[in-house]
């Protein structure tokens, strides 16, 4: 479940284009990203001004290394090219080592923009669905996000340059365990993991400010819907793995209600369900 697979590109028009076009072929898809008015407009320099802010609000341990530092800083500028343009998010993809999270034999495709696998059937998702997801859920330094589908912990490493109150549950023993390990192996101590059925979310530790799933159900399971804070933004697949799946922007208002919005057309992995 926690891993993912999708072959999705975005092309930039404007500031993410308006419709989508999606080719499906050969288990791939690619598509203009949907989604111009998720953010209000705002101008270049008050984006950098507010990435300085949240800069100087960091003061959790996050982890850092300059191994492979120029493949990241080219894998973001593809980023912006295919329309990332919030200097938040591209920051937090230059900062994460990717190969961090990758296979010895993926090794050298650890930085182009490609699903990889990581074993049990499940994969690590490419750079633009990482930080297209981590995008729409506007997170700052105060957010408390819960991730369904830690898979190899890269999405949460990620997650985890915005906020220290990130929460990940892994439905694959093995894979939750090895994401663990590197969590303790890198320093990334704020990121609290477990293994577990994603399906009933973190009661615990609810409500979420931002919740990201990383496999598609056929429905969005309610429990994840309750545990959402009001104002709250989630963002998931949704459909069966015979269809075409849709990328899901859920809002929850200040008074409950829950408004959805379709993003653009995805590929994942099943949500699994502990029965």
């Amino acid at each position: 479940m926690a891993a993912r697979f999708n072959c999705m590109r975005g092309l930039r028009g404007g500031l993410f284009g308006g419709l989508i076009a999606a080719v499906l072929a050969a288990g791939c898809e690619k598509s203009h990203p949907a989604g111009a008015s998720l953010r209000a407009d705002a101008s270049e320099e008050a984006a950098y001004s507010q990435a300085d802010t949240m800069a100087q609000d960091r003061t959790w341990p996050r982890p850092r290394s300059e191994d492979r530092l120029s493949e990241r800083r080219r894998m973001v500028r593809t980023l912006a090219e295919y329309g990332i343009d919030d200097p938040r998010v591209l920051e937090a993809m230059e900062q994460v080592p990717r190969h961090w999270f990758v296979n010895e034999p993926e090794q050298p495709w650890a930085y182009a923009d490609r699903p990889l696998p990581i074993g049990h059937g499940q994969t690590i998702s490419q750079p633009f669905i990482v930080a297209y997801m981590t995008w729409v859920l506007e997170l700052d330094a105060d957010s408390k996000v819960l991730e369904i589908g830690t898979g190899s912990g890269y999405q949460a490493a990620i997650l985890n340059e915005f906020t220290p109150n990130v929460y990940t549950i892994e439905i694959v023993a093995a894979l939750g365990r090895q994401a663990q390990q590197s969590f303790a192996r890198h320093g990334y101590t704020t990121i609290s993991a477990r293994i577990g059925d994603g399906y009933a979310g973190w009661a615990e530790h609810a409500p979420f400010d931002a919740i990201i799933v990383t496999c598609a159900p056929d429905d969005i399971p309610e429990a994840l819907i309750e545990q959402l804070k009001p104002t709250g933004r989630m963002v998931i697949p949704v459909g069966s793995v015979s269809s075409v799946q849709q990328l899901v922007l859920v809002t929850k208002g200040e008074n409950g209600v829950i408004s959805k919005r379709m993003l653009m057309p995805v590929r994942f992995v099943p949500m699994v369900e502990i029965r």
